[in-house]
């Protein structure tokens, strides 16, 4: 009798992944492919962020050639616009450092109860919990860094536009 033609062997076949899915699985358990996904969503949100900058300068410097007597509102509401942007850069690259240390630490953590004998329903419901409150933590913190990159780009990009002379472009 042929090994195979056992059912165990057959319900074990049956339920194994099909290989597409371990070829998914092995190439993305590799450092070096979540390194190159973090570079091109990088690189993507730098070339389209360095294209908004590019258009909001356009748009200042045709508000301030066009009027002739130049008001400093379009600098103001440039400096802001920039500043937002920059502020949601800011919080989207903390948010992709963050994430991966923030799952090692719950991990650590639901372990460390597990250890201390919880039950499994204790331990869920400690588990929710301790997400939550993780999660609440470090958007406020997102967010507040978010909101001082953005003042600070704001306040400096406003100064620059007022100096900037377009004529040199």
């Amino acid at each position: 009798m042929d090994p195979s033609d056992s059912p165990r062997a057959s319900s074990s076949s049956s339920l194994s992944p099909p290989r597409s899915y371990l070829i998914f699985m092995q190439i993305m358990s590799k450092r070096r492919t979540w390194v190159c996904l973090f570079v091109a969503v990088y690189a993507i949100l730098l070339s389209s962020s360095w294209n908004f900058l590019s258009s909001v300068l356009n748009w200042y410097e045709l508000q301030y050639t066009s009027s002739p007597s130049p008001s400093r509102l379009p600098a103001v509401y440039a400096s802001v616009v920039l500043g937002a942007v920059f502020g949601a850069m800011s919080m989207v690259a903390a948010a992709a450092v963050a994430v991966p240390a923030v799952m090692v630490i719950w991990i650590s953590v639901v372990v460390l109860l597990a250890f201390f004998g919880k039950s499994r329903r204790v331990l869920v419901v400690e588990a929710r919990k301790i997400t939550r409150e993780v999660f609440g933590f470090v958007f406020k913190v997102l967010l507040k860094e978010g909101n001082a990159v953005a003042a600070i780009c704001a306040v400096l990009g406003y100064f620059i536009l007022i100096r900037k002379d377009f004529h040199s472009i």
